[in-house]
């Protein structure tokens, strides 16, 4: 609901948080937009990002992937900017960027530049001392302002990239994230559905945290859309297999 107030007030491209990539009930109606889209990886593995960008692809959208370490703010030792290098060559159609949430400089930065990344996402605050979990973990306007002009002015050719780069084909951090519980999201029914109704998008919501609703993944969305239901199915119940004919 969020995504279709945003759209009709005209927003120009959409960037889906990571806990929201896999949420596939989001990504069908922001594809049908047809504006750019940007991901962040920083709640799923390898093979969910694989499966994430084959599917917006297939579709023939637009897309942005950001390698994202969600730890805010991110200590200098866990960012492996190699997967960055990774990324580009396993998926040369894509636009391949790094959502960075520390605030000790702008070095890593120029550093992912450097390995290929052609967006640069931060949170971005006017003072730290905010209310809000984010502030703390966001740039202010001068550091931003220096890091683009860093950027601008090629700075990046004289960082130093080991210091950053790990392995390149690690596991994502978002593979084990502990707030995967918490983010992730489960089919529940959106409206009451009779039994033998075949199901619709318009029936279906994606809700979170999945640790407390138990249901399919709302990465299995499309296993369950035209299929009919075995029995009667109440609004926000969660959903599963077993209530369809598949």
């Amino acid at each position: 609901k969020a995504a279709v107030l945003l759209n009709d007030l005209g927003i120009p491209l959409w960037k889906v948080g990571s806990g929201d990539v896999q949420d596939y009930v989001l990504l069908d109606y922001l594809i049908e937009t047809k504006k750019p889209i940007i991901i962040s990886s920083g709640m799923v593995s390898l093979s969910e990002l694989d499966e994430v960008i084959k599917y917006i692809t297939n579709k023939k959208a637009s897309l942005a992937v950001l390698y994202c370490v969600s730890e805010y703010p991110c200590p200098p030792e866990h960012f492996n900017l190699g997967t960055i290098e990774y990324l580009k060559e396993k998926y040369p159609d894509v636009v391949i960027g790094f959502s960075d949430h520390s605030v000790d400089g702008h070095e890593v930065d120029l550093a992912a530049v450097k390995l290929g990344a052609q967006i640069i996402e931060k949170h971005f605050s006017t003072s730290r001392k905010h209310w809000g979990s984010d502030h703390k973990a966001s740039v202010l306007p001068d550091e931003m302002k220096e890091m683009v002009d860093g950027i601008h002015s090629k700075k990046y050719r004289d960082i130093d990239t080991s210091l950053y780069y790990g392995d390149r084909e690690k596991e994502l951090e978002g593979a084990n994230n502990q707030f995967r519980p918490y983010f992730n999201k489960s089919l529940v029914a959106g409206v009451d559905i009779p039994i033998g109704t075949v199901l619709t998008m318009d029936m279906v919501y994606a809700m979170r945290p999945q640790m407390y609703i138990k249901g399919l993944s709302s990465n299995k969305l499309n296993r369950i859309i035209g299929k009919r239901s075995k029995r009667a199915i109440k609004k926000y119940e969660s959903i599963t297999n077993n209530y369809f004919e598949l």
